[in-house]
């Protein structure tokens, strides 16, 4: 991790509330590989967003940990859907950062190939997958900063956290980049 420029760190937004209310060009979906749904927030997506959600993720045969793939939004206001199968996190040493940091990039790689000027995502694999909150958002926001930097892209990027605890740690984390 470096300094980053403030026209980059000043793309970053972080809110608390349900992904499935923004009104952005995609949401992150933190998906399980089979893609056809489950708990947490992608319960939550593909509940909010209808069948036809699960009728496309059919037609995809799955994504691999890591690995990214876009959909429509159906029901949602969001355009999109990019749907990101995280890490189980073990003990930190499975190559669960590497797997996480692919997550946010392969993400980053779509918004970018479909000219996409907003994007929200949630604390991928901190639910159910166990990935410790504090590392998980410095991955995060390391990763999308770093993909900015790199490629020159730029997008509107949104954390939107569920609960008190990533809400708290992203807000703190970014406003120490500022």
């Amino acid at each position: 991790m470096g300094s980053y420029p403030s026209e980059l760190v000043d793309r970053l937004f972080v809110r608390q509330g349900d992904i499935t209310l923004e009104r952005v060009d995609a949401i992150v979906n933190a998906a399980n590989p089979s893609l056809l749904g489950g708990g947490g927030v992608d319960g939550s997506i593909h509940r909010a967003a209808g069948p036809g959600l699960l009728e496309e993720c059919r037609r995809l045969g799955g994504c691999g940990h890591g690995e990214a793939r876009i959909t429509g939004a159906y029901n949602l206001p969001s355009r999109h859907v990019i749907h990101t199968p995280g890490p189980v996190y073990r003990d930190g040493s499975s190559g669960e950062q590497e797997i996480l940091r692919a997550s946010y990039h392969n993400s980053m790689s779509l918004v970018k190939e479909y000219g996409l000027r907003s994007v929200a995502f949630p604390a991928i694999s901190t639910g159910v997958y166990g990935y410790p909150a504090v590392e998980a958002c410095k991955v995060a926001v390391t990763t999308v900063l770093d993909f900015m930097l790199g490629t020159g892209y730029r997008a509107d990027i949104y954390f939107v956290l569920f609960d008190n605890n990533n809400f708290s740690i992203y807000k703190n984390y970014i406003e120490s980049l500022r």
